[in-house]
């Protein structure tokens, strides 16, 4: 199966390039997480959409091939508009709420865009995020975000270097093409990440504003109805057990599970355990 090319509208007017991986039925967005690309979750959807499912996934303001935010505005705030902006959009084209499925920042987008702007989705998948994380591992993530934000790479070969010493415990590709898609190649002969630089250097960078969005958050979260299934990776650097624990006790429809063996990217540490757990999350909440 292949995907075929969709745009949508962000609440700024920006571009926001998307895949299709059509299952023709109940339709699945999927958004990834901050300094990922759409890519990321290519053989989730297409698990998805041999299923029987719709799977959409979608470039964030200012990564992969969507535009970069002209206004520079990177805030939680204008994730969570654009995710509503998204979902509008899915449900005027397929006539139906859709599910949604986002990792980290994608996660705190849905959420945002259901706790202040739903109902727009039918069920909810949160993957290794919670609006209250451990401050070291951000920390952790935005410092390898930003290491080479400048320089970046004389080749895929040295970042792929810079990954396997950030996450040791992934085997490394034989294949750095999958690295590529995340990649761009300048005119410098450099290779960057596919993200808008300005997402941490931006006055209305990642940060700003973000601690008292993540409290007015949680304190929505007993408004979250939808159901929702938490899934942690049980070596997670950012949401740890007591983090889980108090976002099921407050979002009144929530589980979670724990991936053995996972840390944050979930998906690409333990994609076929992951899937797993999407797809009966996905078929129990068809089925209720």
């Amino acid at each position: 199966m292949k995907p075929v090319s969709l745009e949508f509208a962000g609440a700024e007017g920006n571009r926001l390039q998307a895949d299709l991986w059509d299952g023709r039925g109940h339709p699945v967005v999927l958004l990834h997480g901050g300094g990922q690309t759409r890519r990321a979750w290519d053989a989730t959807a297409r698990r998805i959409a041999e299923a029987g499912m719709r799977a959409i996934t979608v470039d964030l303001r200012g990564h992969g091939d969507s535009e970069w935010a002209a206004s520079g505005n990177y805030t939680f705030r204008a994730y969570g508009a654009d995710a509503a902006a998204i979902f509008q959009q899915v449900i005027d084209k397929f006539h139906a709420r859709p599910s949604a499925v986002g990792a980290s920042l994608g996660g705190l987008s849905a959420l945002l865009a259901e706790t202040g702007q739903g109902p727009l989705i039918h069920s909810l998948i949160l993957v290794d995020v919670t609006p209250r994380m451990d401050p070291q591992g951000v920390s952790k993530v935005q410092g390898f975000m930003g290491a080479r934000l400048d320089e970046g790479f004389a080749s895929l070969e040295e970042a792929a270097d810079a990954i396997s010493a950030y996450m040791p415990h992934r085997k490394r590709p034989r294949s750095l093409e999958g690295l590529r898609k995340n990649l761009r190649l300048c005119e410098d002969g450099r290779y960057r990440w596919h993200w808008d630089p300005a997402f941490i250097t931006s006055p209305s960078n990642i940060n700003a504003g973000a601690a008292a969005t993540m409290e007015e958050l949680t304190a929505r979260l007993p408004e979250l109805r939808v159901p929702t299934l938490l899934v942690r990776g049980m070596q997670s650097e950012l949401v740890q057990e007591e983090h889980a624990r108090e976002f099921v006790s407050l979002a009144p429809a929530a589980t979670y599970v724990d991936i053995s063996g996972a840390g944050h990217m979930i998906a690409g540490d333990k994609n076929d355990v992951f899937c797993n757990a999407v797809l009966d999350f996905l078929r129990e909440d068809e089925a209720a």
